[in-house]
């Protein structure tokens, strides 16, 4: 399976109540980051604000594959992972108002969501510093006889920082259960691939430590849960790491304050023309899973649901001025 492209991953079946379900959470991650945009203009969120548009089959088809026991770690532009994860959306929207009612209270914005409940562990700001976490979480997991494994998803301009290289190290060397997912999505930052990398097909950097890869099709939901499927049985099965490629590409610029002067808007349109979303609800009608009538009818509940989530940010507090030094020093409590 090393190396092998997405032409080659056979699809996974597929039935109504599925397709509708993931079609939902892909349509949420995308209205979602909408309003997010919507509520950063109005300087209702603050800091820096960076979307996942466009690469919701990522998040979505990984998430599918993993169970409520495992571990995930994410980027910055972490809001479809924890969505897709089942963090509760008013938390989520809260926390990137700074109200105490979000997922971290407040503390940690958009680039810092956190929820234990769910073992989403981050929003790591730093490029790749989360991959030697991820290694770490395992190690303990493989101590420990827990049978999870952890999921960690970061860039490709983490895949040129010393911490992948290290983390890959260590985990083929320690054989830890970690799926290492690379959400490729051309620019890191500004920087094309190109530019970057000196041997831009990703995955086969992996074999250099010993380690199983695949690359796929991010903007295909089906090829992306199949490919994780096959990666993180893998993981299970072997206690081994995996690194997992998905091909992808953000619609929106890097965040809210980039210029986009580094790509040409051609080339966005160009790459909006493999929607996945688009490209899922043509596949659930062509195959009589999803009716005109049912789909806007889970347009309506997506909207509903993101308004509620922005009315619960609206009602929420500000945390008091005598508790701004809390869980500053340990022994605060």
């Amino acid at each position: 399976m090393i190396g092998q492209p997405a032409s080659k991953i056979k699809k996974l079946p597929m039935n109504k109540q599925l397709g509708q379900a993931l079609l939902y959470q892909m349509m949420l991650i995308r209205r979602f980051e909408e309003k997010s945009a919507e509520m950063y203009t109005k300087e209702k969120i603050r800091g820096f604000l960076h979307l996942y548009i466009g690469e919701e089959a990522v998040a979505t088809g990984v998430m599918h594959a993993l169970k409520p026991e495992d571990n995930v770690l994410c980027t910055y532009r972490e809001h479809g992972q924890a969505l897709a994860r089942g963090v509760d959306p008013g938390a989520i929207m809260a926390e990137m108002y700074g109200k105490q009612e979000g997922c971290s209270r407040g503390r940690g914005g958009s680039m810092h969501l956190f929820d234990v409940s769910k073992k989403f562990f981050g929003g790591n700001a730093i490029v790749g510093s989360h991959l030697p976490l991820a290694v770490g979480l395992a190690l303990a997991d493989k101590k420990m006889e827990r049978k999870q494994i952890t999921c960690c998803f970061f860039g490709e301009g983490a895949a040129a920082e010393g911490e992948f290289h290290e983390a890959m190290n260590l985990a083929s060397l320690w054989e830890v259960p970690v799926l290492f997912v690379c959400e490729n999505n051309q620019y890191a930052m500004g920087t094309a691939l190109r530019y970057s990398h000196a041997n831009i097909d990703l995955e086969k950097k992996a074999p250099g430590y010993g380690i199983s890869s695949a690359t796929v099709d991010g903007m295909d939901l089906l090829a992306v849960m199949k490919a994780a499927q096959d990666a993180s049985k893998q993981v299970r099965k072997t206690g081994k790491p995996f690194f997992l490629v998905c091909n992808t590409y953000r619609f929106r610029a890097h965040s809210m304050f980039d210029a986009e002067l580094y790509r040409e808007k051609s080339e966005v349109e160009d790459w909006k023309k493999r929607d996945p979303i688009a490209q899922f609800v043509k596949y659930l009608k062509k195959h009589e899973l999803l009716s005109d009538k049912e789909m806007k009818i889970m347009a309506q509940r997506i909207e509903e649901e993101v308004q509620k989530a922005v009315d619960f940010a609206e009602a929420g507090t500000w945390e008091p001025f005598e508790d701004l030094l809390k869980f500053v020093y340990s022994e605060n409590s």
